[in-house]
């Protein structure tokens, strides 16, 4: 008898299942680009220049008496032991003044000429208010006005202290360069970044007059 053949029927391969990648929802947000600095100036460019602080002096005709205004004006610092002066911080405008036994006193942390008056004008009234007699009105002197700003463009330091001579470049103990002009008697500190701060200044016009010198002589020896 013929043996009956089983029939086996080949289980078919089932394909390979592709590998499933997820794919992110959201996609990375790319980083702002921060403009670079270039090399040249613009022809006619101006910086912004800002003023950080101005220091004055000023002179009233009175001995006053620090004991006596620490004890009856609370925001009054006074430590004789550590400094011979008095401070008095005002929020507006925001500044500081030492006030000493002579009549001398120091105004610093103004952000503009005309707020020196203004701190002055309520600091002697503070004083008079405690009994203490002024007289006569104030002799305000201002004795620098430090600013800031920024050139726009990268400088190579090595090159405006070779070619420049009033200029002062010791890298490995200060990152900025010192640069010196003579009318008006202001003083720079140039970084590579191309900011820049002038102190020295007695006078807003001073500032504009200094910068501008400042950029000319970038200009001359062309590294701007």
């Amino acid at each position: 008898m013929a043996q009956k053949k089983t029939l086996q029927t080949k289980a078919k391969a089932k394909p390979m299942a592709k590998p499933i990648v997820k794919k992110s929802l959201t996609k990375a947000k790319a980083k702002p680009k921060t403009k670079p600095k270039v090399r040249k100036m613009v022809r006619g460019f101006k910086p912004k220049i800002r003023i950080e602080n101005v220091v004055a002096s000023i002179s009233v005709d009175a001995e006053i008496d620090l004991d006596k205004l620490a004890a009856s004006l609370p925001s009054a610092e006074y430590e004789p032991e550590q400094f011979p002066g008095l401070v008095l911080r005002l929020e507006d405008p925001k500044s500081a003044i030492l006030v000493f036994s002579s009549g001398k006193m120091v105004c610093t942390g103004a952000k503009a000429p005309k707020f020196i008056k203004i701190a002055i004008d309520k600091t002697i009234k503070l004083i008079r208010s405690t009994g203490i007699k002024i007289r006569g009105p104030p002799t305000i002197t201002i004795q620098n006005i430090v600013a800031s700003s920024d050139l726009c463009v990268e400088l190579n330091l090595d090159r405006i202290a070779f070619a420049l001579q009033n200029a002062e470049f010791e890298p490995e103990q200060f990152p900025g360069l010192v640069f010196r002009v003579f009318d008006p008697k202001v003083v720079f500190l140039l970084f590579r970044s191309g900011k820049i701060v002038c102190t020295g200044a007695k006078k807003r016009i001073d500032l504009d007059r200094g910068v501008q010198k400042l950029i000319t002589e970038l200009r001359r020896i062309k590294v701007v």
